[in-house]
């Protein structure tokens, strides 16, 4: 290595140094001088030597840099137990601060730079951010420490020892995708309850209904509906939401179906246009009335579990059995009962009939063909949504999301059939 990179990677352990020790000289900047165990100068220092300690290993021996790292982490232990004593204030974080900051000091002369400054950024706001950590900390519930260790269970331990394959004669099934599928559910739960607890309850639903949509507006909708049972007076932002989830997927199959098969572009943009602002218009609405009624103040949302595992798992077995009624019409039937297979698989999902229609249109079956199936799809998973959120939310929630959808049905129908 040159002179240049040498001076320019010294400079970025310096810096990492300088980094952390404005927070750590920050954080302490009230006490008084001689004080403190270590602060911006200390920090500096110790990203310094870090980088001196790696210079020195690669003209002599790796153990320079283990024997320097001791004799730092044995100062920086002493200075901060004299520390503690005075204050009475046991703290590890600041040992291990300076510790870390002389390997990264180190680390950023022997290996990647970029890498050395992610991890020293990483470390600065972990250290900044304390006092919101704590609160955030003090402010956690059981439920949501069991469902945050639900989810990792479910993601990492069952996960991989499920075959990866399809396990039925017409290989439509496939454990793998079903599992995720119930983590996906149960993650946007999760995600709904976090989002209403930060948010509050109209901000934090939209806010879970587009990240639920983006992943399953099937889920969401039964997520979002499931609070109108317990949740009176709040079923027309419930609604809403359910909505802008709607709105999401019906841009993200146009979206899909145009990027795997351009030649769909013309014929599905508008339509998926129409009913988008459809959507978006219901939704307004009805925040506006929920708004303006006074419900908002009346009625809260307060969820109370944070994980409805058994509805994720209701749903992915639901699911399950729709792809495997599909891949049995399809065998036993043939191609030309595609439009069927596309109607049973909507009730459930979209993506799996867009992403093959897309793929087939023009070469395997008809452009128009898939352009059907695709419309067919969404317009029954439109419908099943709406037949599901009335009936696990109430009469309320089925006619406000109902109307909403038949009028962007026939908006989105009335632009694919004239359109161009």
């Amino acid at each position: 290595m040159d002179e240049v990179g040498l001076l320019s990677r010294m400079a970025v352990a310096l810096a990492i140094g300088l980094l952390v020790g404005l927070e750590r000289g920050w954080k302490l900047r009230e006490a008084a001088a001689g004080a403190r165990a270590a602060g911006l100068r200390t920090f500096a220092l110790s990203g310094l030597l870090g980088g001196v300690a790696g210079l020195v290993a690669q003209i002599t021996t790796p153990w320079v840099v283990g024997f320097a790292l001791l004799a730092h982490a044995l100062a920086f232990i002493a200075f901060h137990l004299m520390e503690a004593r005075t204050d009475s204030d046991v703290s590890a974080t600041g040992t291990v601060a300076g510790i870390l900051t002389f390997l990264l000091g180190t680390y950023a002369v022997l290996g990647e730079v970029r890498v050395a400054v992610a991890v020293a950024v990483a470390m600065t706001m972990l250290l900044a951010l304390r006092d919101p950590l704590h609160r955030w900390l003090r402010d956690l519930k059981w439920e949501e420490i069991r469902a945050v260790l639900v989810l990792l269970a479910m993601s990492f331990l069952l996960l991989p020892v499920l075959p990866n394959r399809t396990v039925d004669p017409w290989e439509a099934v496939n454990p793998t995708e079903i599992w995720m599928l119930a983590i996906l559910i149960a993650a946007i739960s999760f995600g709904g309850y976090v989002a209403i607890r930060l948010f509050g309850d109209r901000l934090g639903i939209i806010l879970a209904a587009l990240a639920g949509g983006l992943a399953s507006s099937t889920a969401t909708t039964l997520t979002l509906a499931r609070f109108g049972r317990t949740h009176p007076g709040m079923e027309p932002l419930l609604s809403a939401g359910i909505l802008v989830a709607g709105c999401v997927m019906v841009v993200r199959v146009a979206l899909l179906a145009i990027l795997l098969n351009p030649t769909l572009a013309g014929a599905l943009a508008v339509p998926a246009a129409v009913m988008t602002l459809v959507m978006v218009v219901a939704s307004l609405v009805l925040l506006f009335l929920w708004g303006r009624s006074g419900q908002g103040q009346q009625a809260t949302l307060a969820p109370s579990n944070p994980l409805e595992l058994a509805t994720a798992l209701k749903l992915a077995a639901f699911i399950a059995i729709v792809m495997l009624a599909a891949g049995a019409a399809k065998t036993y039937i043939g191609e030309q009962a595609v439009l069927g297979v596309a109607a049973i698989s909507g009730i459930a999902d979209v993506d799996a009939v867009t992403i093959s229609m897309a793929r087939l249109g023009g070469s395997a079956i008809g452009l128009q063909t898939a352009l059907t199936a695709i419309g067919i799809a969404v317009g029954v998973n439109t419908i099943s949504k709406a037949i599901m959120a009335g009936t696990v939310g109430g009469i309320r929630i089925a006619r406000q999301v109902g109307l909403a959808s038949v009028l962007a049905l026939a908006a989105g129908g009335l632009a694919l059939t004239f359109g161009p």
